[in-house]
């Protein structure tokens, strides 16, 4: 059962097709963790050239996957309502196994530090409670557009 569909996520943050990277949120507890759910499918445009006959998910769009999620998570929190999270940084980034057409990504973030409006955020991708890619995240999250 979703928690977010992906209309609701699409209220919370900025990215629409063809680079929103997710499906749904399985699970949130605001301030803390989230799991989002990516169905990775053939009908991706990136398939068509990485790489023809053997179709491989990029690396850096999991990682923009786990940045959505972990937006999702910010952005989720009372303090950052209504605002916009960027990626300022990615530290200890490894990909274990390669993510292919069928397979569902679990995108797994877990809030790190946060002092005023940057932090930090521990992320996983899994597919089978496998990981296939790991890292921390910085982000900083935007001023109100008043202001």
């Amino acid at each position: 059962m979703a928690v977010l569909t992906t209309t609701e996520i699409m209220d919370l943050i900025p990215n629409r097709y063809p680079i929103l990277y997710m499906d749904y949120v399985e699970e949130l507890v605001p301030d803390e963790a989230i799991v989002a759910v990516k169905n990775v499918t053939i009908n991706e445009q990136y398939f068509q050239g990485h790489f023809p006959g053997n179709p491989v998910m990029p690396g850096v769009l999991i990682i923009e996957s786990l940045a959505q999620a972990a937006s999702i998570l910010i952005l989720s929190s009372p303090q950052f309502k209504g605002k916009t999270a960027y990626m300022t940084g990615i530290d200890d980034a490894k990909f274990k196994r390669m993510v292919k057409p069928g397979d569902v990504l679990k995108l797994h973030v877990t809030m790190g530090t946060v002092r005023e409006k940057m932090g930090t955020v521990q992320v996983a991708a899994k597919v089978d409670d496998k990981v296939v890619t790991s890292a921390q995240l910085m982000f900083v999250v935007a001023p109100d557009e008043e202001q």
